[in-house]
């Protein structure tokens, strides 16, 4: 008994001092408590959780650009002043550990890969992340585009109903299409499938980060949230080996097909699963499971950003009548009477509606937070040691030294006065 009590001690003793040895900090937030610290705040439901990011961003932007929170015996840095987000982000590369809850689902991929992976491969995928490969599948977006549309329509006259539904499962064909080169939009139940195992798998890591004592792998692994991750798992992993193995058999049956090495030849930027398996095969940069792990990214971060920024732009759009009536006459000086396709030249006309597209993803930004390891000096409030950077790039878009007239909460008409 004495031996716990010692240890509890010790550990209580150890976190203050490691919160408050160095005098130079960023301000802390109050209500701070004994060896768990500001963990208590991540206690609730993800509304909760929302309302605590936004507060700490608030806060941060109150004290300069930077404040200091902590889990346990671990700093954490809330960073919403946009020129230290981006030395930070341009420097420190290494991600936090609680990328870590996510490698199960998506392992050694871009998004959750160790620093030295995450640099070679990087590398390798590069050409397939380029505007070229995107002005390709230009047909694939009218399509799909035209295919949204009539599935809006359905609802038309019917009352309220959430448009999230929709924009995420053709943003889930789009992906496919494109950077996957699977057509998966004759198959609504795999896709209802995928969408509700993955929205699912979103919640059960948003529950993990809430519940700081299942930060822990161990007794994370003896709880009911490891029985549902691993349910979700087999259905989400089914569609990236779907995926896999029919592209990887259609790449074995057309390799030495000479209108293929023709359409092929000299190309310097093919779409992702193309450049992914020639590496593989034909110079065994990547095995299966790193197949599958970039594939397993590539549809998460493909399909729901697309269909996120889609959903708030239409709820933005939906409340600002003027801006709607704007973005009409704008399509309609481009386009006429013509139901024709959009061309790039098209796009390059429509600047009033690229304007309300960026506004809306500086309120509502594609990925709100961002965490980084400080394992090294960079010129902020922070000095480097065993703490974690959370940038959060909602705060980065409202601040007011950076941007003076934006409204924090509205379009304002995209800023009439100077924006565009």
């Amino acid at each position: 008994m004495l031996a716990v009590v010692f240890i509890i001690v010790t550990c209580a003793v150890w976190a203050w001092w490691a919160r408050n040895s160095n005098k130079n900090e960023p301000p802390a937030i109050p209500g701070g408590l004994p060896i768990i610290g500001h963990a208590h705040l991540l206690i609730g439901d993800s509304i909760q959780l929302w309302n605590t990011v936004k507060e700490l961003s608030y806060e941060s932007l109150k004290a300069g650009g930077a404040i200091a929170a902590s889990i346990g015996p671990r700093t954490i840095y809330v960073v919403t002043d946009p020129d230290d987000y981006l030395t930070v982000a341009n420097t420190c590369l290494q991600k936090d550990n609680f990328y870590e809850f996510a490698k199960p689902w998506l392992g050694e991929g871009l998004v959750t890969g160790d620093l030295p992976i995450w640099k070679v491969h990087r590398r390798l995928l590069n050409p397939a992340f380029s505007q070229v490969v995107l002005d390709g599948f230009l047909g694939v977006f009218n399509g799909q585009s035209r295919r949204l549309v009539r599935d809006l329509e359905a609802e038309v006259g019917k009352g309220p109903f959430d448009h999230w539904v929709y924009t995420r499962h053709n943003a889930l064909e789009t992906i496919c299409l494109t950077a996957l080169g699977v057509d998966f939009t004759d198959k609504s139940v795999l896709n209802s499938e995928y969408v509700n195992a993955a929205e699912q798998m979103f919640n059960i890591l948003v529950d993990r980060f809430q519940r700081f004592w299942l930060h822990s792998h161990w007794l994370y692994s003896w709880s009911g949230l490891r029985t549902k991750q691993d349910q979700c798992l087999k259905i989400l992993h089914n569609m990236s080996n779907t995926v896999l193995q029919k592209r990887k058999a259609d790449y074995l049956r057309n390799r030495d097909c000479k209108d293929v090495e023709q359409k092929t030849k000299g190309l310097k930027f093919k779409p992702f699963m193309d450049l992914l398996l020639e590496l593989a095969i034909e110079k065994g940069a990547f095995n299966d499971r790193e197949i599958r792990e970039h594939v397993d990214t590539m549809i998460v971060g493909g399909h729901d950003t697309s269909a996120s920024v889609l959903m708030y732009t239409m709820l933005m759009i939906g409340s600002y009548p003027q801006v709607q009536e704007k973005i009409f006459e704008e399509l309609n000086s481009v386009f006429g009477d013509e139901d024709r396709d959009v061309t790039k030249q098209d796009l390059s006309q429509l600047v009033y509606l690229e304007a309300v597209l960026k506004e809306t993803m500086r309120i509502y930004p594609i990925v709100p937070v961002t965490a980084r390891r400080l394992d090294r000096d960079v010129k902020l409030h922070t000095p480097c040691g065993v703490r974690t950077l959370r940038s959060s790039s909602r705060s980065v878009g409202s601040t007011p030294q950076r941007y003076p007239s934006a409204p924090p909460r509205s379009l304002a008409l995209v800023w009439e006065e100077g924006f565009v």
